[in-house]
């Protein structure tokens, strides 16, 4: 086997682990807009370059054809846990920034992450629907202001330091139980489709709708916000439209 071709062979096999992994961010934790707004352009990267560049590109330095079987094991061995340990820690990178939440929040959404909820904070739920931090899609729900003044001050402080209500999972709702005030916050599509009217155009099919029928709110990510669309009557989300709602 010459140099190359044991580039090639190490290259096909990366490239077919990358795909597998990009398929479940792409299908599980960072479905439609999400990738986008999570910035998952910038997470491919650098699983593409912990895993289908390097670990090739260091078989093609290191091996030679000449060298005795068990030495040639054992270089690939060393390269494949090198390889191991870099894909575990960017697909643990992934894991930690994917979206867990998509959470009405006062007049807006948030995209929460999984690395934004503080175990501290999870140890404070009572409702178990929100005790465990999802492995699966990111969930609609909703947040409500604490009643409590002390822990509304605590609230604000957080927020100074980037931490805002949303990532405070112990006063998380179901999204049903404040539908008809997200409702009330929400703006009627028109700006949008005059502003943006082939996205708008597409987003409208998607979900069935007409303009005089939907609603929408921003829905705030990590890199890019969107605008969520909603039923102008009940408040359910319907879906997401790639364009800027500010």
């Amino acid at each position: 086997m010459t140099r190359f071709k044991a580039f090639g062979i190490h290259l096909a096999l990366s490239s077919a682990i990358a795909i597998a992994v990009v398929a479940a961010m792409l299908f599980v934790w960072y479905p439609g807009p999400f990738f986008a707004a999570m910035g998952g352009n910038n997470l491919v990267m650098i699983l593409i370059g912990v895993d289908v560049v390097l670990g090739p590109l260091i078989t093609l330095v290191i091996f030679n054809p000449g060298k005795a079987r068990h030495l040639l094991k054992l270089d690939f061995t060393i390269i494949g846990i090198i390889q191991f340990a870099a894909l575990a820690y960017g697909i643990a990178v992934i894991a930690e920034v994917r979206p867990i939440y998509m959470v009405f929040t006062v007049d807006r959404f948030d995209l929460v992450a999984a690395s934004d909820i503080k175990p501290e904070e999870v140890a404070k739920v009572t409702n178990p629907e929100f005790k465990d931090v999802s492995w699966g899609r990111p969930r609609t729900i909703a947040v409500r202001t604490p009643s409590d003044p002390n822990e509304q001050f605590r609230v604000i402080q957080s927020a100074l330091s980037g931490s805002d209500l949303q990532t405070f999972p112990q006063y998380y709702v179901p999204y049903e139980s404040m539908a008809a005030e997200a409702l009330r916050r929400a703006k009627p599509v028109d700006t949008l489709v005059k502003t943006f009217p082939s996205e708008m155009e597409i987003a409208l099919r998607d979900v069935g709708r007409s303009a005089a029928d939907v609603r929408y709110l921003p829905v705030k990510g990590r890199v890019k916000d969107y605008s969520v669309l909603m039923d102008a009557k009940t408040g359910a989300v319907l879906g997401i439209a790639k364009v800027i709602p500010w």
